[in-house]
């Protein structure tokens, strides 16, 4: 169930449900969550809490808004005794590049679409973000040939970007293609004008309107879930979840609102599991257990229960580990990357980003 929050992330016309809620977190086997830090402004890293129990739960991404497997695989240890120099391709594959860390982003990049005119458009707006590391009007050089190199892919690929929209949105894509056009000429101007700091914001408003374009190439549900799992609650789709965090003995923090972007498109099992948990308000009121300045971990309700108690049931419910991988039409199901010896595969929706949701899994302590 990839989820990202933010304090300040919101992602372009999320058309599914939108769901107020009062708790803290996000769950994957049985209901406990994952969070990779959050950012510093909420102060939530700051509760003091009673110490833990030894951690049992591995983290795993989930979309970004929860459920896929993140991180550098593992290296099979067949590889161990291997010849040094034939080990070594494999591992500058694993760890080549950075990483993408921008919730927006890697929402954006996971939509199940195939349209490679709008994603060129998209990559040199993207790229306005490390161009912005240079500092101060240096800066603006390298921005201006990304602002050039988006507004004429634009004009080339527009019939290709149009023709990818699905029949019944095409209106509004349309009308965000427009929209586009006329901001890639506004950023241009700022460029011109060498005014640094409204580039940033514009960027940001540019690829709102690219992923809300890339939103509507999409055109129902891309593949079938596997019948074990079809009774279960599925999200089919993306959601947002408006998320209240208390802060307690904090006096500049009361409290502050996570907006967590679920993401069915590439892990529906999980993220159904976790908006059907929402609704029946399992969350609310339940106590962080961890805050240790890199992960914020809750779900352990009290009592004796470790999970959600499935009532039609009566037993704690738990759902498969669902993973991503691209180049993958539909996810893996109940089996690490490692386990599939998919070692170089890249997950969808990486645990990359500060404030990526992920489910905790049960896994042996070593």
């Amino acid at each position: 169930m990839a989820a990202i929050i933010s304090c300040n992330f919101v992602t372009p016309r999320l058309p599914t449900n939108r769901i107020q809620t009062t708790h803290y977190k996000c769950n994957n086997n049985n209901g406990r969550v994952l969070s990779r830090r959050l950012l510093p402004k909420c102060c939530v890293k700051n509760h003091n809490h009673s110490p833990f129990q030894k951690l049992k739960e591995c983290a795993i991404s989930i979309a970004l808004a929860a459920g896929l497997i993140t991180g550098v695989p593992a290296i099979a240890d067949a590889n161990i005794n291997a010849n040094i120099n034939m080990a070594m391709p494999d591992v500058s594959v694993l760890i080549s590049g950075p990483p993408i860390k921008d919730p927006g982003a890697l929402l954006r990049y996971a939509l199940p679409i195939d349209n490679k005119a709008v994603r060129e458009v998209q990559k040199p707006l993207e790229d306005i973000t490390d161009s912005l590391k240079i500092a101060g009007v240096k800066a603006l050089d390298p921005v201006e040939r990304n602002v050039r190199q988006a507004s004429r892919t634009l004009k080339q690929g527009k019939s290709l970007i149009v023709e990818g929209l699905a029949e019944s949105k095409k209106e509004h894509g349309m009308e965000l293609l427009q929209k586009l056009e006329a901001g890639m000429d506004e950023l241009q101007q700022i460029v011109e004008d060498r005014d640094r700091d409204a580039v940033a914001p514009k960027q940001k408003e540019l690829l709102n309107y690219v992923g809300g374009v890339e939103e509507d190439m999409v055109d129902g549900f891309p593949y079938e879930v596997p019948e074990e799992y079809q009774s279960m609650p599925l999200l089919k789709g993306r959601a947002t979840v408006d998320m209240k965090v208390k802060v307690k003995d904090n006096p500049n923090v009361d409290e502050c609102v996570f907006r967590i972007v679920l993401d069915g498109y590439n892990a529906p099992v999980t993220a159904g599991n976790f908006v059907d948990l929402v609704e029946r308000h399992f969350y609310d009121g339940m106590e962080i257990q961890r805050a240790d300045g890199f992960v914020v971990q809750t779900g352990d309700p009290e009592g004796p229960a470790e999970g959600f108690i499935d009532p039609s049931t009566e037993k704690t419910r738990t759902i498969p580990l669902e993973i991503m991988v691209e180049g993958e039409k539909s996810p893996f199901y109940g089996a690490t990357l490692e386990e599939l010896g998919l070692y170089k595969a890249q997950t969808k929706l990486p645990f990359n980003a500060f404030g990526t949701m992920a489910m905790a899994r049960d896994c042996l302590v070593m």
